[in-house]
């Protein structure tokens, strides 16, 4: 099996254990990025994945390269140019005070990308599955159409696609997201979101008590089902239950087959909260891949996320033996 995933590749910076972002001395730096977050995922899950960006031909964009390949992605695809990284900090939250992001990645490499560099052809040619996100169309006009020639390209070889739609207020400037992701969600096969990427991106009323009963839950992902002619939509539902304590859980329903599922929820002491939905679809991908039940496959991507919590950084490591082991229990 192999996956590929397109999206841009982030240097992530962040103060030590719970300081503020600009009163400490120190940063420490991770890689990350939505489908970088995936494509990790996916390799730790035994999904072999190609990863493909554009990163500056420097040594930043070497230690990213580097980065990628220490986890077992792929990076044959990823193109070289441009000036810089895209950048992001990260001021971890602590009791009341609140998780901050701040966004440095105007003029990237990847937001100025030239969409005929990438030949999707050749890069999905033995591709089981695609993966992107709602992140890229936020980027400018390049990303828009190298991501849309990317899913013509899968979709007339039949390979499926999903679609996270993964919300971020501070890229789209006041701008309605909903003219381009909408098209572009028409056109996947597995969609991805919790209820405030749903409302903002889609235009379909929903927020979190959209999944506090299966009944509402069910209505609401057929309604996404319907729509977007999608096989398979995943909801995610947040709990803050705490300064660090979340609720985590998902629901998943199948299109062809009508079924629907809820999985257990995890109370989990967060310590880094990025990436968990990038866990979850990472592990869902690599396990409807591996041909589970769509049931089987939620909780595990569940579990799978659940685990990511509680470590630091955007990537996730866990292991198929991890998440048996901790399903098990």
């Amino acid at each position: 099996m192999r996956a590929v995933t397109f999206g841009e590749l982030l240097l992530r910076l962040s103060p030590p254990g719970e300081q503020r972002l600009f009163e400490s001395n120190e940063l420490v730096t991770f890689f990350g990025g939505a489908e970088a977050n995936v494509a990790v995922g996916l390799s730790h899950l035994g999904v072999r994945c190609d990863y493909v960006t554009r990163v500056p031909d420097n040594p930043i964009g070497d230690a990213g390269l580097e980065a990628l390949k220490k986890e077992g992605v792929g990076t044959r695809w990823i193109v070289r140019g441009g000036e810089r990284l895209g950048v992001y900090f990260v001021e971890p939250g602590s009791d009341l005070r609140v998780m901050r992001v701040v966004y440095d990645r105007a003029g990237s490499a990847f937001a100025r990308l030239e969409p005929r560099s990438f030949d999707w052809p050749a890069i999905l040619a033995d591709a089981a599955w695609f993966h992107v996100s709602g992140i890229t169309p936020a980027l400018g006009e390049a990303p828009v159409a190298a991501l849309a020639a990317a899913i013509d390209c899968a979709r007339a070889r039949g390979i499926p696609v999903s679609l996270d739609l993964n919300y971020r207020e501070a890229l789209w400037h006041d701008r309605n997201p909903q003219p381009l992701i909408e098209p572009l969600a028409r056109q996947v096969g597995v969609l991805i979101g919790n209820p405030a990427a749903v409302s903002a991106m889609l235009g379909v009323p929903a927020d979190d008590a959209s999944l506090a009963s299966p009944e509402r839950a069910r209505a609401l992902a057929e309604q996404l089902a319907a729509r977007c002619a999608a096989q398979r939509v995943a909801l995610t539902r947040r709990e803050i239950l705490g300064a660090r304590e979340h609720g985590w859980s998902a629901v998943l329903y199948d299109a062809p087959s009508r079924s629907f599922a809820q999985s257990r929820r995890h109370c989990v002491r967060v310590v880094d909260r990025v990436g968990g939905g990038d866990s979850f679809a990472a592990a869902l991908i690599a396990r409807l891949l591996g041909g589970d039940e769509p049931a089987e496959a939620l909780e595990f991507a569940v579990t799978a996320s659940a685990l990511k919590l509680t470590v630091p950084g955007d990537f996730s490591r866990v292991s198929v033996g991890e998440v048996e082991e901790l399903l098990r229990a």
